[in-house]
């Protein structure tokens, strides 16, 4: 706990200056001066991530708006994909055995929810913290803000000297 009984993390997220200037309540004195500001354009997901992981990665950064994921956001969206590519994966292990996916039968003959539901929920509720972080949600992006224009497409041609 800090000073006066108040605890770290506690309370509202912090919103990003540019979230403040385009709802009109920017303040000097609220403005966070130290903002980082990412560069660069994220690149091809890693090699060791499936092939799943990779093709949700790929989704996510073609379909993202320009200026949204940076270099600096890889590790959100390497978590975020790899959790789509399970869910992918593990759904897919659902569909083909159809309804019957969905139940197992215990030893004793009785039917409950397979396992494999537990899993897609989790999945699913790991995915949506990181959606709702990288702007991935409806609501969440309204609460994005991206000028365009700001960032430039790297070309390869320029670093030929």
């Amino acid at each position: 706990m800090a000073a006066g009984g108040k605890r770290y993390g506690a309370g509202r997220k912090p919103l990003p200056m540019a979230v403040k200037k385009i709802k009109g309540t920017l303040q000097k004195c609220r403005t966070n001066l130290s903002e980082p500001k990412p560069t660069g354009l994220l690149g091809d997901p890693p090699d060791y991530m499936t092939e799943t992981a990779q093709e949700a990665w790929r989704y996510a950064v073609s379909n993202a708006p320009a200026g949204l994921l940076f270099p600096l956001d890889a590790a959100v969206l390497e978590r975020w994909a790899n959790c789509a590519g399970m869910y992918r994966e593990v759904l897919a292990k659902i569909n083909q055995s159809g309804i019957g996916g969905m139940l197992i039968k215990t030893p004793s003959g009785v039917l409950r929810r397979s396992p494999l539901m537990d899993v897609i929920r989790d999945l699913a509720m790991e995915m949506k913290g990181y959606e709702s972080e990288m702007g991935f949600t409806p609501a969440s992006r309204a609460r994005v803000s991206v000028v365009p224009g700001e960032v430039k497409e790297h070309n390869p041609w320029d670093d030929i000297a």
